[in-house]
């Protein structure tokens, strides 16, 4: 990731001497996470962000307070944020000044007093700006992007850091309350349920307030502000649907729109109860961003998705949002699982068998892209999105399904993100689950991780 140019702030807005006899250690900057290792931080765990946003698409400027609660891990003299820009107003802890100091996207909290392990905290960082673009290793675009008529607040892999201050590492998820005043003529569109909106006391804004009640992680927060056609349905089940279209997508939207419900009410038998209050999808502009995503409760979309991406970011509500990975190297577990839920889908749409997909796949030559590493170990951050984190992904699940077979494979798609629900897990939890329900095949299994999950090159057999 890239780090923007930014001098060394001291905010001294509490005395460094003989501020209460602190006798811990800081929380450490980043969690060394193989691909990044700068993002999270050590020492906390977050409990809750409560997020008070004002953004004014003519200007740009985002103004912020954000109040975060967390325990803290161990005995601490300081802990760190990640924030990517912005210009820090002031920091204080359980309501006592702390001192705030920046040192590139690493925001240092130093509180007045010791915070003893498994103390709950609540800190409150004001701070204002114009939101960061960040460029991600593989060249994409995240962070905060400025659309046609408002912006787009984008996370994956780190890019939420650019409009609010936290722990921004998939391992350490929350609850959020997200309130946003904008403009009358544009609206804010988050993650959750619509809490309310109301008007200021001039008339000329409003405020939009979001509640997420099950933990989500930084990456699959979302912010889009702008002008939409919103709508609101349910599922056969009942699960509350929240749509929100940019007009000139609107006509074009509306009929793969319309098989949402129904898409959510087939994952739903296939994959287990749906883990969150609300679902839906955020539709902006084509070219606004340059990928779709899993952003919790209602994915994001660049322009109108195909049925297939609609599955495929649905299907992540399960794998990805809900079981979210440990670190970036197990990307494979969310977009496998996404990516086979595509295949299954069109099955039961009419279209190829999940056989015939998978041996699409396989009739590739050792050189197509979808061979270059195995699943398990990208090379590197500019890789955690190529084909085989996707298609090989799915691939290793279809070599699953052909040791164990169709009763427990299904199984297996219910009870893994159900014994997993808000919580994360790696490629070993998966593949030591695996086994374990499925005595006796431990060999067989064994044999699909060493060929398909970590082998190079294309596996010998199919």
């Amino acid at each position: 990731m890239r780090t923007p140019r930014l001098p060394v702030i001291l905010l001294a807005l509490a005395a460094t001497v003989g501020c209460g006899g602190v006798h811990g250690t800081p929380g450490g900057s980043g969690l060394r996470d193989p691909y990044f290792p700068k993002a999270g931080n050590g020492g906390y765990d977050v409990r809750h962000y409560a997020l008070d946003l004002d953004y004014d698409p003519a200007t740009h400027r985002l103004t912020g307070t954000a109040v975060i609660t967390a325990r803290a891990a161990k005995n601490l003299s300081a802990f760190d944020l990640d924030l990517d820009g912005m210009t820090v107003r002031g920091a204080t802890v359980d309501g006592e000044r702390a001192v705030a100091s920046r040192t590139g996207t690493e925001l240092t909290i130093r509180p007045r007093d010791e915070l003893r392990e498994g103390r709950t905290f609540r800190t409150t960082v004001r701070y204002d700006g114009e939101p960061v673009t960040i460029t991600d290793p593989d060249g994409s675009q995240e962070g905060w992007l400025r659309t046609a008529d408002g912006a787009l607040g984008l996370g994956e892999p780190t890019g939420s850091m650019a409009w609010y201050p936290g722990n921004h590492h998939p391992s350490d998820k929350a609850t959020y309350d997200i309130t946003v005043t904008v403009p009358k003529s544009v609206q804010a569109i988050s993650n959750g349920e619509l809490r309310g909106r109301k008007d200021t006391a001039d008339g000329r804004r409003t405020t939009w307030s979001w509640h997420v009640a099950q933990p989500m992680a930084g990456y699959v927060t979302t912010l889009a502000v702008g002008r939409f056609t919103t709508r609101e349905s349910r599922t056969p089940d009942g699960i509350p649907v929240y749509t929100a279209v940019d007009p000139t997508e609107a006509d074009a939207s509306g009929k793969v729109l319309a098989r949402l419900p129904e898409i959510v009410d087939w994952e739903t038998r296939t994959f287990g109860r749906y883990p969150f209050g609300s679902t839906g999808a955020i539709i902006d502009r084509d070219g606004d961003s340059g990928y779709a995503l899993e952003t919790q409760n209602r994915p994001v979309f660049p322009g109108t998705p195909s049925v297939g991406t609609l599955v495929h970011e649905l299907a992540h509500q399960w794998y990805g949002d809900s079981v979210t990975p440990k670190t970036w190297r197990d990307m494979w577990l969310n977009e496998g699982f996404a990516t086979y839920g595509e295949w299954l889908w069109e099955e039961h749409d009419g279209g190829d068998t999940v056989q015939e997909t998978f041996d699409d796949r396989w009739s590739t030559p050792a050189s197509d892209p979808i061979w270059a590493f195995p699943p398990a170990h990208p090379p590197d951050a500019a890789h955690i999105s190529d084909p085989p984190v996707y298609d090989r992904g799915a691939m290793v699940l279809h070599q699953v399904r052909g040791v164990i077979g169709d009763r427990a494979f299904f199984a297996l798609l219910r009870s893994w993100p159900a014994d997993h629900r808000y919580g994360n897990a790696d490629t070993a939890d998966f593949t030591r689950y695996v086994e374990r329900r499925n005595p006796g095949k431990e060999k067989a299994l064994a044999g699909v991780w060493e060929d398909w999950l970590y082998g190079s090159g294309k596996p010998q057999n199919p």
